[in-house]
């Protein structure tokens, strides 16, 4: 459950984050290109060639939108964006037509791109590498004055820009990192909390009970009901000190060994026999190795519906099923109805459970692909059935 909360909260943040970039880099194109119709910037300009100026027509305009309005998306495709601007800039001076405060797009398009291109960024830089030496050759054949020198200082220039761009990259990969390893020492810091206040409230008490439990037993004509109690505690006790260990990230590789398997779910029978509540365990198919969640799962299914048995049915023949499929393992657990007769043990009130115990079994399955049914019988007793698939520890 809280993982799912964990990632949609991420892909919400992802989302908006998105839009946010998108708005901002949307007004960036936008200022750019009303901009670069400005006459009085024009001096403000990338500029090769030094061709002889032609005046503007049709295609000049096309052109200066077409090396700012890409900007709108150079966070989002910076590779795109690159292509067209850089386009565009190649087009404009080969034409020879005025310089436009527009052409600083190509600038910009070249930092996004070293900041913001993942994949095969050494492939567009060789691309764009060749594009700017075609554009070189271009310009010379056209007549430019500029020399060797010129071109290769503008194209430093461009080079200097990226490199500039990939160290902002750089920078807000390793801050990333920095803020999940920061994330990663605060949740461990807080599960260790966590750890420290379950062993201190719950261990104390189980404990008593499990002491108070084996003394009874001395002193006590009867000997099999604090027995149950006492094996219920050292019980809980044991699955008590696995989760402690898991809170606290120990990187115990034992702890899988301790969880409760298949193996236990007899025990479980047993000990609420023991306690009064007539319970017997059949089993069908033939029993396959199975992931330790999936055992854990079919485990905590059994323990919960033998629970909810001796708090509301105290007396009345449960039944556990449990069938070995090969593609997943059914789980069934139902009690009779209530007879005419007094039931076996006392009707004890029940502890408050805050209704928890089923809706978390149900998501324990529906992380497992599983899923949980309850149902009230005919007879007026009540069932669980639980199908979680089959997975191999590998």
């Amino acid at each position: 459950m809280f993982a799912n909360v964990v990632r949609s909260a991420r892909s919400w943040l992802d989302f908006w984050g998105t839009r946010s970039t998108l708005a901002k880099d949307s007004a960036l194109a936008a200022s750019l290109t009303l901009l670069g119709f400005v006459p009085t910037l024009s001096t403000i300009a990338a500029r090769i060639g030094d061709l002889a100026e032609r005046p503007s027509d049709a295609a000049a305009v096309v052109l200066t939108l077409a090396q700012s309005a890409p900007l709108a998306v150079r966070s989002r495709w910076p590779a795109l964006c690159l292509a067209v601007t850089g386009t565009a800039f190649a087009l404009h001076q080969a034409l020879a037509y005025p310089p436009t405060f527009a052409s600083i797009g190509l600038y910009l398009a070249v930092y996004a791109a070293g900041a913001h291109q993942a994949r095969f960024r050494h492939g567009l830089a060789a691309a764009s590498t060749a594009g700017y030496a075609v554009l070189a050759v271009v310009l010379h054949g056209l007549g430019s004055p500029s020399r060797i020198q010129d071109f290769v200082a503008f194209y430093l220039t461009l080079a200097v820009i990226w490199t500039a761009g990939a160290a902002m990259r750089r920078w807000r990969a390793d801050e990333a990192e920095r803020r999940r390893l920061s994330a990663d020492v605060a949740r461990a810091a807080e599960r260790a909390r966590i750890a420290r206040e379950l062993h201190d409230v719950v261990t104390h008490h189980v404990t008593a009970m499990v002491v108070q439990a084996d003394a009874a037993q001395f002193t006590s004509g009867t000997t099999a009901g604090f027995a149950a109690i006492s094996d219920s505690g050292r019980r809980a006790l044991t699955e008590l000190r696995h989760l402690l260990g898991v809170l606290e990230a120990t990187g115990d590789s034992g702890g899988a060994d301790r969880a409760p398997t298949l193996a236990g779910i007899a025990g479980l029978v047993e000990n609420a026999r023991l306690s009064g509540q007539p319970a017997e365990l059949t089993e069908h198919g033939e029993q396959r190795p199975q992931a330790v969640d999936v055992e854990l799962a079919a485990y905590r299914v059994v323990q919960e519906a033998l629970t909810n048995a001796m708090k509301h049915a105290p007396g009345r023949r449960t039944t556990v099923t449990l069938h070995h499929h090969p593609d997943h393992l059914a789980v069934e657990v139902t009690n009779d109805g209530p007879a005419d007769a007094v039931p076996a043990v006392p009707v004890v009130p029940a502890v408050p459970s805050g209704g928890r115990g089923l809706d978390g079994l149900r998501r324990r399955l529906r992380l497992l692909d599983g899923e949980l049914v309850t149902e009230h019988r005919p007879d007026g007793g009540f069932g669980v059935r639980a199908r979680i698939p089959a997975r191999s520890e590998t």
